[in-house]
């Protein structure tokens, strides 16, 4: 291969509640996050960016959970700022903002949706 090959290239993040997850993800992300429509079902892209995206999703086949994999959102250059809309936004922090070896900060929460995520920066 020439080049490198991004090995996560989306991932749905469940919502009980399109609408509150939005607004959730916009503040923290400092992103504009718009419903969309597709085949008959609403979602929320992050965008597509690189070969890798994210998006919002709610229904049945598809419910929050705080376990499982931990999806790593980008906060580069903002983690504090992110981590600080959290808790007035309807999330929760489960650990405080701290270094990961060579690879940065994280911060571990649980979104307005009650999924567990981390949130980014080098």
């Amino acid at each position: 291969m020439d080049k490198p090959v991004n090995q996560i290239v989306w991932c749905d993040i469940p919502a009980k509640n399109l609408d509150r997850a939005v607004k959730f993800y916009s503040a923290v992300l400092g992103l504009k996050i718009e419903k969309q429509s597709f085949s008959g079902k609403e979602f929320a892209a992050f965008g597509h960016e690189n070969g890798v995206g994210c998006g919002l999703f709610a229904g049945d086949e598809i419910q929050p959970a705080a376990h499982g994999p931990l999806i790593y959102l980008n906060c580069q250059g903002r983690l504090d700022a992110a981590a600080a809309a959290v808790e007035p936004n309807g999330g929760k922090i489960v650990q405080p903002k701290h270094q990961i070896g060579p690879y940065g900060f994280r911060v571990v929460i649980l979104d307005s949706e009650g999924n567990r995520v981390a949130l980014h920066s080098t």
